[in-house]
């Protein structure tokens, strides 16, 4: 039988807050933090941090003069981690994993280092430190002075969650008792944007909802990016203190037929949520957190992957785009804290605007199911249960 693994504390930095309470208030509220907002130059909707999230950052900037050359992807992960550590009661010098990721990374930095490398010839000192992939775990490692393996990856947007997942096989393979995992994201940058729009699946929407993840009519392409962190605290076995457990895992790769395809009725991710409902019957389901990018086609094949799965017995659907926009990396694992939100609270949070999903609880909560899927076909899907 397989280790249980506990949540014991979940933290993020979002356009929802930096506190449960903020986050859960906020979740509580059907309006979007998604804003129009100058970018580069050009006014796009984003989902952006509050100014006092925006303060924070600025103080943690000034109170160590190392941190002065850190990209914002890494001090949104340090802030949300020095909360998750706390909650966890986790201590300075404690032996414990971290595996934190990022889908772009340092990318403000980067755009930065390389603009003045275009317009001097030359490279600033820390362009080559500040901007290598390891360096969230790396400096939420040193912020927390901790003991152990520290882990850093890019699996675009299922990033987080495959973080989770490498934290749950270190547990489980008797490696390692503790493991902080999650995903952190600064990707409101010009370049950022103009890849997104390159593509033809940034929003253009003017209306209350900018980005209509879930709304299975809409005609157009409606992601937003949003930016953000966040952490999770895992520990072997059934804890006192858990906020929820992983009953279960999954995970699958899909053939593609070009870099950014997904199957009619994403093959990737029934085979993952099977895999993670392994031993479950999908009666037990209560809710599924929709990856659901706010795409016409990555949401229509993400609810046909999940009605082939349930047949004619959906369990309840929804997902956060709409509110706090794609946070790439970071979105899995703020997808779990709303599951985890929604167990603890006994109250299912629903999409505003959503038809052709059932949306109304009439059952306790007792196991959700959450997705994340991203370029490459790179599912996973994490069933947690109180």
């Amino acid at each position: 039988m397989a280790t249980p693994v506990s949540i014991t504390s979940i933290a993020s930095l979002s356009p929802l807050g930096d506190t449960a309470q903020q986050v859960w208030e906020n979740y509580l509220q059907t309006s979007t933090k998604i804003q129009y907002t100058e970018i580069g130059g050009k006014r796009v909707p984003a989902a952006k941090l509050t100014d006092e999230l925006t303060e924070k950052i600025v103080q943690l900037t000034e109170s160590d003069l190392k941190y002065r050359n850190l990209d914002k992807s890494v001090l949104f992960a340090i802030l949300a981690s020095r909360v998750a550590a706390k909650e966890a009661g986790w201590k300075e010098g404690d032996v414990f994993g971290i595996n934190i990721g990022s889908s772009r990374g340092a990318t403000e930095l980067f755009e930065n280092h390389y603009r003045e490398f275009l317009e001097t010839g030359k490279a600033g000192v820390q362009a080559s430190p500040s901007t290598t992939l390891g360096n969230i775990s790396s400096w939420v490692a040193h912020d927390l002075k901790s003991t152990g393996p520290d882990i850093s990856h890019s699996i675009t947007c299922s990033t987080a969650l495959h973080a989770l997942l490498n934290g749950v096989a270190w547990i489980r393979g008797g490696m390692s008792d503790k493991f902080m995992v999650g995903g952190s994201e600064a990707p409101l940058t010009p370049f950022t944007i103009a890849q997104m729009r390159a593509m033809k699946i940034y929003s253009t929407q003017k209306e209350e909802y900018p980005c209509h993840a879930l709304d299975m009519e809409k005609e157009m392409n409606t992601m937003v990016l949003g930016e953000g962190a966040a952490i999770a605290c895992l520990e072997a076995g059934k804890k006192e203190n858990a906020l929820a457990y992983v009953e279960g895992i999954g995970y699958s790769t899909e053939i593609l037929k070009h870099s950014v395809s997904i199957s009619t009725d994403a093959d990737c991710l029934q085979k993952s949520m099977l895999m993670a409902m392994e031993g479950i019957d999908k009666s037990e389901i209560d809710a599924v957190v929709m990856h659901a990018p706010g795409t016409i086609k990555g949401d229509l094949s993400e609810l046909n992957a999940i009605k082939k799965l349930f047949d004619d017995k959906l369990p309840l659907i929804t997902t956060n785009k709409w509110k706090i926009g794609h946070t790439f990396g970071a979105s899995g694992l703020l997808s779990l804290e709303l599951a985890v939100m929604m167990l603890n609270k006994q109250q299912f949070i629903n999409v505003p605007f959503a038809k052709d999903v059932p949306f109304i609880q009439d059952k306790k909560l007792k196991k959700i199911l959450v997705n994340a899927v991203g370029f490459g076909g790179n599912a996973v899907s994490i069933l947690v249960s109180k």
